[in-house]
């Protein structure tokens, strides 16, 4: 049971987990205060021990694991849109807006920028992704929705 030892662990990582974690928290605080309120058997402390233990076991992640795992969700996601782009390119609608700006637009895809720009703002189911520098296929994409119209 290393993960009891807290001695390991230094004030930034406790810090940013606190930072990073506050409402789980307080959920977890607020739902021990009602157990020990309204529970008067020994249930009680066997749900307060329970409760305490998953949120030592949930904070025993380091800081480099957490960066690591959305660094993998975010490479994911990523490469989700631009196999959304591939696959949908043959639906995208193309479209120049009022203020110089155009997008491109399918089911699951919509692509935001300006003409002669190095990059792009992309949203993939409605989330937006940020803005990406503009590589071949992102620009084959906007290429097949101007010839669909």
């Amino acid at each position: 049971m290393d993960f009891l030892d807290f001695s390991t662990y230094d004030l930034d990582t406790w810090t940013a987990f606190f930072k990073e974690h506050w409402f789980v928290l307080v959920v977890a605080l607020v739902a021990l205060l009602l157990i020990i309120r309204i529970v008067k058997t020994v249930v009680k402390w066997a749900l307060v021990a329970a409760i305490v233990l998953g949120i030592v076991i949930y904070s025993g992640y380091s800081m480099d694991d957490l960066k690591e795992i959305g660094s993998k969700v975010a490479d994911t996601v990523r490469q989700e849109a631009v196999n959304a782009m591939v696959g949908e390119a043959k639906d995208a609608t193309f479209s120049a807006n009022d203020d110089g700006t155009f997008t491109v637009k399918t089911n699951n895809v919509e692509l935001t920028g300006e003409p002669g720009a190095n990059e792009v703002s992309i949203k993939f189911r409605g989330a937006p992704l940020g803005k990406w520098e503009l590589d071949g296929t992102i620009q084959a994409f906007i290429d097949q929705a101007k010839q669909n119209g």
